[in-house]
């Protein structure tokens, strides 16, 4: 493919092979998913010039590769490893806030669906706590970073693992970047990683976290989500901004020790895999246009509540032109100070 020129934005997350039983329709049996390409989706609502960071083993169908393309979103920062990676994720959703990720067998059977063999020797990945020294296959190294991708101005980091998060933030500050978010990964927001924290918040432009693991991280010290808001950005991040699924989110601004409550978009569930990142690339999208926290969430918040009414990171750029907008407008109607 051509290159992208005078790339705005870069995203760095990871990509997986997704089967889905969400909440309406029918299965969604091995479809391309994962954090990068649902952030590159909320991204693409508002913006476009995009250079997408990951990796992939050799065994990823390369056709998925290029399913952006068409919207401005480069992906020759994803670097395909020559051996065979397995990438398959599971989500089955019970409602609308409770999804399992373990024995698809039963699942399937609850349905009266018949088991995809795309599934066949799955078992959902554990959650051990990361390593500081021992990078995995799908940790990202500098060198993933091209030379002309730090020409952008503005990054997201998706959740991964802290070898990542603590190696790619220094290194785009070497380039022209300097609108830099982040959402934490699960294996060091935990107790062990406190006093690494610091150092890894210092110099963002925003820390978005969920609720569940901003309050692991905080577990012993802390249930109140704006006192930990507060102590996040203390170690000298701008925004902290914390993801409460269906009930929106909270935002927190260092400058101005302001708070706001932002809610969900009244938006109907079918699929919730996603939103979260989604909100996090309309976030960036808007945060490095307009450098205004809230209208970044309130962006962000649009971007996840197109994502979650269907299936697959694409769904969303099938919208209505003018819907975005319009749901922004509605939103914005409803934040309220803290």
């Amino acid at each position: 493919m051509e290159s992208v020129p005078l790339l705005r934005y870069l995203l760095f997350g990871q990509l997986t092979r997704d089967t889905i039983l969400p909440l309406e329709g029918k299965p969604q049996i091995d479809i391309p998913g994962g954090s990068l390409y649902y952030a590159a989706a909320g991204l693409a609502l508002w913006g476009d010039s995009c250079g997408l960071v990951g990796r992939v083993g050799e065994d990823y169908p390369q056709d998925w590769l290029s399913l952006f393309d068409p919207y401005k979103l480069d992906h020759r920062g994803v670097r395909v490893l020559p051996e065979a990676v397995d990438v398959r994720a599971f989500y089955a959703y019970l409602d609308e806030s409770t999804c399992q990720r373990d024995n698809p067998v039963s699942h399937f059977a609850r349905l009266g669906e018949p088991f995809p063999k795309s599934l066949l020797g799955y078992t959902n990945p554990t959650n051990p706590l990361d390593s500081r020294t021992q990078p995995g296959k799908l940790s990202l190294r500098m060198t993933d970073i091209l030379q002309d991708f730090l020409d952008a101005t503005a990054a997201h980091l998706c959740p991964m693992d802290f070898i990542s998060h603590n190696l790619i933030p220094p290194a785009l500050r070497h380039g022209q970047i300097t609108t830099i978010t982040l959402d934490p990964g699960a294996g060091y927001m935990n107790p062990i990683y406190w006093d690494d924290i610091p150092a890894l918040v210092k110099g963002l432009s925003a820390f978005i976290c969920s609720e569940t693991k901003l309050a692991s991280l905080f577990q012993g010290r802390s249930t109140d989500p704006w006192e930990m808001a507060e102590t996040i950005a203390s170690y000298g991040c701008e925004f902290v901004v914390v993801k409460r699924g269906a009930r929106g989110q909270y935002l927190y601004d260092s400058n101005g020790h302001a708070g706001w409550i932002v809610p969900a978009y009244p938006a109907r569930m079918i699929d919730p895999t996603g939103a979260g990142d989604a909100f996090c690339g309309g976030f960036l999208a808007t945060l490095r246009e307009t450098y205004d926290p809230l209208e970044a969430a309130l962006r962000g918040g649009v971007s996840a509540s197109l994502v979650m009414e269907g299936s697959g990171p694409l769904y969303a750029l099938g919208t209505m032109p003018g819907l975005p907008q319009a749901r922004l407008e509605s939103l914005r109607s409803m934040v309220r100070r803290r």
